[in-house]
């Protein structure tokens, strides 16, 4: 892996959304571009236990960040690695280039609207991690004074889940009501946190027993605010 990297052409100015895309697709592949797209876990309150688990967690964001970092700057010339060096996140850092870049390029703003719509997730990686890896491309609209109709993104975003959340994705078109994004990434989250414990259990049981009843993120809501109503 360290031989792709090294491969990688330095960047000096020049051509920056095809070196973006490539260091993109190495910093994923070495399973650390979730540390751009990902806050790093907070540090406890004064009188506030931590778990071990969290503690171990936000040790791991500190590596990967650092590890991240390394490889964006790695990736510049000499000259750039000296005026960005000091940057202190793989977040701020990966900002800051697309800031003082991004607008240069002349294709700039037909690369941000095809990488949208052509997105599509993957089974291989987290769904949270690629919903906010798409929120992060959105958001260079808002940069280029690009509008798209929120309708349109949660409809396009559905379309791109993945294989295995096909009987997810339909129960999703299917709603009456119309959810915007953040309801959308709430959907999303549960529905990820109950597979992810029904994979621990066996037989697909899980501690609610939801699952074993057929039930999707969307149940557990719905159930939830009606046991809330009758309380």
């Amino acid at each position: 892996m360290g031989l792709d990297f090294h491969r990688l052409e330095h960047f000096d100015g020049r051509d920056f959304v095809r070196w973006q895309r490539k260091m993109h697709f190495l910093l994923v592949t070495v399973k650390v571009y979730y540390v751009i797209l990902n806050p790093r876990p907070p540090e406890p309150g004064e009188n506030e236990e931590e778990s071990v688990a969290t503690t171990r967690e936000r040790l791991r964001w500190d590596q990967d960040d650092e590890i991240c970092r390394g490889h964006i700057l790695n990736g510049m010339s000499n000259t750039l690695f000296d005026a960005y060096h000091t940057v202190k996140t793989a977040k701020e850092l990966w900002n800051q280039l697309e800031r003082r870049y991004i607008t240069k390029d002349a294709t700039s703003k037909r690369f941000i609207v095809s990488k949208f719509f052509d997105y599509k997730m993957v089974d291989s990686r987290s769904v949270m991690e690629q919903f906010n890896e798409i929120k992060s491309i959105l958001d260079r609209y808002s940069q280029h004074k690009l509008a798209l109709d929120e309708f349109i993104v949660v409809t396009s975003i559905i379309d791109k889940l993945p294989p295995s959340w096909k009987n997810f994705k339909n129960s999703l078109k299917h709603r009456k009501e119309d959810i915007n994004l953040d309801e959308l990434g709430t959907h999303l989250r549960i529905e990820e946190d109950l597979r992810k414990e029904e994979k621990s259990k066996s037989e697909g049981m899980n501690v609610f027993g939801y699952r074993s009843m057929g039930w999707s993120s969307l149940d557990f809501l719905q159930q939830h605010c009606y046991l809330s109503k009758e309380n």
